[in-house]
């Protein structure tokens, strides 16, 4: 069995966008396989029309979740604003690797249009940039979204 070692970003400010070709980011390589899957074969198909995806955001750490939670605290000012932006380390979806925040603004309406092909689904209004995956939309188109995470009942 080999092992991999991650070095994960201490700062608090946003790492570098990278591509979701880049397995040696855990960002990317801690995605759940389905996911980063999905993600590539769409990441490949938009790229001939001309769209590269970013992943600005993917994996993250239980306890850089609750870092960028107490962040969002401090600047929306309440729990509950934040939450309409940022799940705690033990609710969110990037933190068992089931979610992906893409990139650059130009990917988000290729996905809009494309993304239920590939299972790939936004799954909150406000975040356009947020996909996750559902299987089921290949067959039968995404999910509705909802407004924000505060609806969402995995985040209770």
């Amino acid at each position: 069995m080999r092992l991999t070692t991650y070095r994960i970003s201490r700062s608090s400010k946003p790492s570098t966008p990278t591509t979701v070709f880049d397995s040696r980011d855990p960002r990317v390589a801690r995605l759940d396989p389905a996911l980063l899957g999905a993600l590539r074969a769409a990441a490949a198909d938009a790229a001939a029309d001309g769209v590269t995806f970013v992943v600005n955001s993917g994996w993250r750490s239980a306890a850089y979740e609750d870092r960028l939670r107490r962040e969002a605290v401090a600047r929306y000012g309440s729990e509950a604003e934040a939450a309409r932006w940022v799940a705690t380390g033990t609710t969110s979806p990037h933190v068992t690797g089931d979610a992906v925040d893409l990139g650059p603004p130009d990917a988000t309406p290729w996905l809009a249009a494309h993304g239920a092909a590939y299972g790939l689904c936004p799954i909150y209004a406000n975040e356009p940039w947020h996909y996750e995956l559902r299987p089921q939309a290949i067959a039968h188109g995404c999910p509705p979204m909802y407004a924000d995470p505060t609806q969402d009942p995995r985040m209770r």
